[in-house]
């Protein structure tokens, strides 16, 4: 798998050398002055070596791909076993159990945090000024 990567990476710095190599409209890295890769040989070679390299880059992406799922195992977000049902090991409860609700479940280990919501405050009749508590 190690050569593979290996393979993979020298693939992409051979593309993106070969990309920036070509002439583009607005001038590229090799500008139509140059006397180094110039005629109509030239761009048929990188046109090629392109499709090659991209060609190559595919198929060792899917091979990669392709590794990386051998180990995998399916699994499901969704639970469908019934609650406190055993189904893999690991016990399942509902969220709610009557102890008024998740939030208040999650309070509990909270030290001097109040068992129940107070009441609501009165609205305001008009703008308040901020109080810190």
């Amino acid at each position: 798998m190690v050569v593979l990567i290996v393979i993979h990476l020298m693939l992409v710095i051979a593309l993106i050398g070969v990309v920036l190599l070509q002439k583009s409209e607005g001038g590229g890295f090799v500008s139509s002055t140059s006397g180094f890769l110039t005629g109509r040989g030239t761009a048929n070679v990188l046109t090629r070596t392109t499709a090659l390299l991209a060609a190559g880059f595919f198929l060792t992406s899917l091979a990669l791909s392709w590794l990386a799922g051998l180990d995998r195992k399916p699994a499901s977000i969704i639970n469908t076993s019934a609650p406190g049902q055993e189904s893999s090991g690991t016990p399942t409860a509902p969220l709610n159990q009557g102890s008024g609700g998740l939030l208040n479940q999650l309070q509990k280990g909270i030290p001097n945090a109040p068992s129940a919501p107070a009441a609501p405050a009165p609205s305001p009749s008009g703008p308040q000024v901020p109080q810190s508590h």
